[in-house]
């Protein structure tokens, strides 16, 4: 039996260059850059919630295989970061990519488990996280003006 497909909408108003005010069901939230890019430091920026959104899924994901293996999870601590290059984002030339050039994670899981069983629960975390699916696979994007789409 297969799960019935989700389909997810985010609406976005731009308040300044740099500030946006997202609606996504109930809740609204701010994206901005920090002073160093022109924001007023509002909120986290495009990136900062990239990597917060991988954490967000890999904590459901965890803690739900970890379930389904009858782990129970005492505590879970999730850092991840990455590098990039600002250059492309600010139009000077370059080879490197704007995105992250790679991202870490790092899950400091105190459970009732063995290491070996741990890093099993984390690589089927992995595979089973849509956001770690999105960033890792490439996912088409189509990109049009709003009239285009009507």
């Amino acid at each position: 039996m297969s799960a019935k497909p989700l389909h997810v909408t985010v609406s976005a108003h731009a308040e300044s260059p740099t500030r946006l005010a997202v609606s996504v069901r109930d809740f609204g939230f701010i994206v901005d850059e920090p002073p160093s890019f022109g924001g007023s430091d509002a909120g986290p920026n495009p990136v900062e919630y990239l990597l917060a959104s991988l954490a967000g899924c890999m904590n459901v994901v965890i803690h739900m295989i970890a379930r389904e293996r009858g782990v129970e999870v005492r505590s879970l601590h999730l850092t991840v970061s990455g590098d990039l290059d600002p250059s492309r984002l600010m139009g000077q030339p370059t080879e490197n990519r704007s995105g992250f050039e790679s991202i870490e994670l790092i899950a400091d899981i105190d459970a009732d488990a063995s290491p070996a069983d741990l890093d099993e629960i984390l690589r089927l975390s992995e595979q089973r996280c849509p956001v770690s699916d999105n960033l890792g696979a490439k996912t088409p994007i189509a990109i049009r003006l709003a009239a285009a789409a009507d």
